[in-house]
């Protein structure tokens, strides 16, 4: 599929369930796609090429079979691909999501030209993450179909900025597809972003208390106990991200220490990696999760709401 605007109004709501390390697996893509909307996952998330293939063949196979059974609307998958130099994985993987012809590619740091015209070339589209205007300019220049707007508030490498000026300044440079990313869990939320300029939504976090999730029940809990407020932003590893801050706590991290960005004290915690298992990413939007649901309830739910707060706005014109 090469038509961004075909891709879309093939979509049963513009709703894209972000790229999740170890969180967006399988199961939850196909959940995620037999809904009518973007299911993905990122390729690191396996840990060899020969496990993405066998997931690249199960997507294929499992989309086809969807529709086989009669599933009225199917959305599209995608893939992450970390475009930068460090990815050593990065020739293989792409050649592998040439081969099988993945629909769309989620890219993220550095815009390589030479990546897009792969994807391109077997008609697949390229979506890549951006956090302020000078990003999208590179990744634009490189050809990209589309821009993730990652604002602050997202989930894991969030951004700084907020969605409506990143929106604004983005919208001012390109009528290409933005897809809004940070602290999206309501069907209210998908709305709003669509009239504020954006045509689909990255929706991660609450993706993570799906029962189809690759998280851990306690994982799932932080998110239902927290609040915008129990997420730490800082530098841990290797940029900035959004942690949840009971779990840096309990893995014996300092935040003072985080805060500074000490280097003999990053130095100790990065030594510590056996625990970053138990160290889990979330964004702004927790506050608005308080269950799990399976990603059908989930889906159905976000139907529910942007259907409402679509009669809500016309009542709201409608008044004036």
């Amino acid at each position: 599929m090469s038509n961004v605007t075909d891709l879309i109004a093939g979509m049963s709501l513009p709703v894209i369930a972000a790229p999740m390390f170890t969180v967006s697996n399988l199961e939850m893509a196909l959940a995620t796609c037999a809904q009518g909307m973007m299911g993905s996952f990122p390729a690191h998330t396996t840990r060899s090429g020969e496990m993405l293939e066998d997931w690249l063949i199960t997507m294929a196979e499992g989309v086809v079979r969807l529709a086989d059974e009669g599933v009225e609307t199917v959305g599209p998958y995608g893939v992450n691909l970390v475009v930068a130099a460090g990815n050593q994985r990065l020739d293989q993987d792409l050649a592998l999501c040439i081969k099988h012809k993945v629909p769309v590619i989620l890219t993220s740091k550095g815009a390589p030209g030479e990546v897009f015209d792969a994807v391109h070339a077997y008609g697949g589209l390229v979506f890549h993450d951006i956090g302020a205007a000078r990003h999208a300019e590179k990744a634009l220049a490189a050809g990209a179909d589309g821009l993730i707007a990652v604002c602050s508030g997202a989930g894991g490498h969030g951004g700084t900025l907020n969605p409506f000026a990143l929106v604004n300044e983005v919208r001012q440079l390109t009528d290409k597809t933005i897809i809004l990313a940070g602290a999206i869990s309501t069907g209210q939320d998908i709305l709003a972003a669509q009239i504020m300029g954006a045509d689909l939504v990255y929706m991660g976090t609450r993706f993570i208390n799906t029962e189809e999730s690759g998280a851990t029940d306690g994982y799932r809990e932080m998110i239902i106990e927290a609040r915008a407020t129990d997420i730490f932003w800082g530098t841990i590893t290797d940029a900035p991200s959004n942690t949840l801050t009971p779990s840096l706590l309990r893995a014996g991290v300092k935040l003072e220490d985080l805060r500074r960005q000490d280097p003999d004290a990053l130095l100790a915690i990065s030594e510590r990696k056996k625990r970053w298992k138990d160290v889990w990413s979330a964004g702004h939007g927790v506050g608005a999760i308080h269950d799990v649901l399976s990603v059908e309830a989930l889906c159905n739910r976000l139907k529910a709401e942007y259907a409402a707060a679509q009669a809500g706005l016309s009542r709201f014109q409608a008044a004036e």
